[in-house]
């Protein structure tokens, strides 16, 4: 690809959009600092304390631009059913007619910023790239964290045919006028109204999920809402898996999990906590990489006992957005470990003393990069990805068991399918119940029925299937107190599961797919009592029936293809058999 098709481009949206200035992002540490040190001049970003938190900051967004927005989320396309029945859908022709006005010379008075950047590592089969052109300085600071980004990008140019254009204009932050727009026909982002990082920061959910599951499916990979980590065993053995998680339902932590004392001769790798980017190997081993170059992740409940890698992390060259401010002037957020001084600035910039209420937004962030993480794989920059063994889904609900086995890939499919977990804060939104196939029903760029048959079809593709399990950390007593200590005590799941792929332990068979055999899961020092083992592994067949029920109302509105349709019928038909 020539430079020329880009300068073109952004040419033209310079004129469009009025800017009275545009610069080329470079990527340098030279570029990096006289942006903060702008923002920090005119007020935008305040400058954390450097011995404690060096060459870190605070960024506080609009007080109504917190979260993903996806009731104004789009997916554009000529035809309304390649958007299907779960994106909110306009044709191109209308969502231009909406966005331009908007556009037209919403950077008059600002600087336009050009940011090439790379997803996925240099010269890999796997990678893409894109360009933002943005007026916000706070989204050029986490690309350069979160991508390949500047130089290193427009150096690659000629190993691409094509590249994903994104425009995002912050314009007046009115929700009214707030838009966040994709076009897979013509790798095409548009966003407009909102600051905030996952409607702003377009490589992220718009380019490297929507987007790119679009390129996915033509191309015959998958792209994917999915961790990766490795998982080395005291013989040095390393099996890699892939993890899928609605939001909130411990995906990060699981990524950095730091094993316990009683697994102090395991060792977990990670290499990425948010997307992985999957592809067939030659020898028929699915691959994965992140595309993603740092962590973008929730802080709130964030500690030493949580995830004390993240906490190692983000001590230093991070941003964090919408947490607490201390009179030291350190970030503090509900569930740190530093106990609550006397008064704080709370993430909206008022100065509170009462603390009934939270003084740090539920989605705020921290923006690191993935170099400084602990555990860093050293599989993350391999070109040709990682080999995957395994795939889990998570999600938080009472009726799955702590951990159970798929019987084969279509249903392993199923269960991705048919997971379903309550809203959270990183939606803008009152919290409700609803169906996530494998965590992707906001971040899928095309027809979800269209995407599970994809999914189903991929397993013809693959030779070396990864097997499937399903995990739920959150499963409550009669009481209403989780059973589980999950956090580092995963890793027992973890264990069982590798020796499941390993063929080292059997299984219990059960209507919707196999469970650990007692003997066979480490509780040693749990504390856990029979009772509770019971209630962790408990398959209450009316209460899945009636689940049963919902799911088939799902796959009704969807229209899901045969495969699933028969997977459904046959899970049921087990179910109902041991009543």
């Amino acid at each position: 690809m020539d430079i020329e098709n880009i300068k073109n481009w952004v040419n033209t949206v310079s004129q469009f959009t009025n800017p009275d200035d545009i610069v080329w992002c470079n990527g340098s540490e030279d570029e990096y600092n006289q942006l903060t040190s702008q923002m920090i001049k005119n007020g935008t970003l305040i400058k954390l304390n450097n011995l404690q938190y060096p060459n870190c900051y605070l960024y506080r967004s609009d007080i109504n631009d917190v979260a993903r927005t996806e009731n104004l989320t789009f997916i554009c396309t000529t035809k309304k059913e390649d958007a299907g029945p779960t994106n909110n859908w306009m044709s191109p022709k209308d969502a231009k007619a909406i966005i331009n006005p908007i556009l037209k010379n919403s950077m008059s008075g600002k600087t336009m910023y050009v940011v090439p950047y790379l997803l996925g590592p240099p010269n890999s089969d796997f990678t893409q790239i894109g360009v933002e052109i943005t007026d916000s300085p706070y989204v050029v600071l986490n690309l350069k964290i979160m991508t390949r980004m500047g130089s290193i990008a427009l150096d690659q140019l000629n190993k691409y045919d094509n590249f994903v254009k994104g425009v995002h204009a912050t314009h007046n932050l009115d929700p009214k006028q707030r838009y966040i727009c994709h076009f897979p026909e013509e790798n095409l982002i548009l966003s407009v109204g909102s600051g905030y990082g996952g409607n702003a920061l377009l490589s992220k959910k718009c380019h490297a999920l929507r987007i790119a599951s679009v390129n996915a499916r033509k191309e015959n990979w998958l792209a994917e809402h999915m961790l990766i980590m490795g998982i080395e065993k005291p013989d040095g053995d390393i099996i890699y898996l892939t993890g899928a998680f609605p939001s909130g339902c411990g995906k990060t932590n699981l990524a950095m999990l730091q094993p316990p004392k009683s697994y102090e001769n395991w060792k977990i790798w990670t290499i990425g906590d948010d997307i992985a980017w999957l592809r067939p190997s030659p020898k028929g081993k699915l691959h994965a990489i992140n595309p993603e170059n740092g962590f973008f992740g929730i802080v709130s409940g964030t500690n030493q006992v949580t995830n004390q890698n993240a906490m190692n992390a983000i001590k230093k060259n991070t941003i964090y957005t919408n947490v607490a401010l201390t009179p030291d002037n350190n970030p503090w957020w509900e569930g740190i470990d530093d106990p609550a001084p006397n008064s704080l600035i709370n993430w909206s910039g008022k100065t509170v003393n009462n603390f009934n209420e939270n003084v740090t937004h539920p989605n705020s962030r921290f923006t690191s990069p993935i170099e400084q993480y602990p555990n860093l794989s050293k599989n993350y920059n391999n070109v040709e990805g990682a080999p995957i063994s395994v795939m889990i889904f998570g999600s938080r609900n009472q009726l799955a068991p702590l951990v159970y086995e798929s019987f084969d890939w279509n249903h392993g499919v199923f269960i991705g399918a048919t997971m379903g977990s309550k809203t959270n804060a990183t939606m803008a939104g009152a919290p409700v119940v609803r169906r996530d196939p494998m965590a992707m029903l906001p971040f899928c760029g095309y027809n979800i029925t269209d995407y599970l048959t994809h999914w189903v079809d991929m397993g013809s593709r693959i030779v070396n299937k990864p097997r499937i399990f399903h995990v739920n950390w959150f499963k409550k007593d009669n009481n209403g107190k989780y059973i589980w200590p999950g956090y580092k005590e995963n890793i027992r799941v973890l264990e069982w599961i590798i020796k499941r792929v390993n063929n080292q332990v059997s299984a219990v068979e059960t209507p919707i797919g196999y469970i650990p055999n007692i003997e066979d899961l480490n509780l040693k020092s749990l504390n856990l009592s029979d009772n509770q083992f019971k209630l962790l592994f408990n398959i209450d067949i009316d209460q899945w029936l009636t689940e049963f029920k919902i799911i088939n109302d799902f796959f009704n509105k969807i229209h899901v293809n045969n495969t699933l349709q028969k997977q459904y019928t046959l899970v049921k038909e087990r179910l109902v058999a041991s009543e």
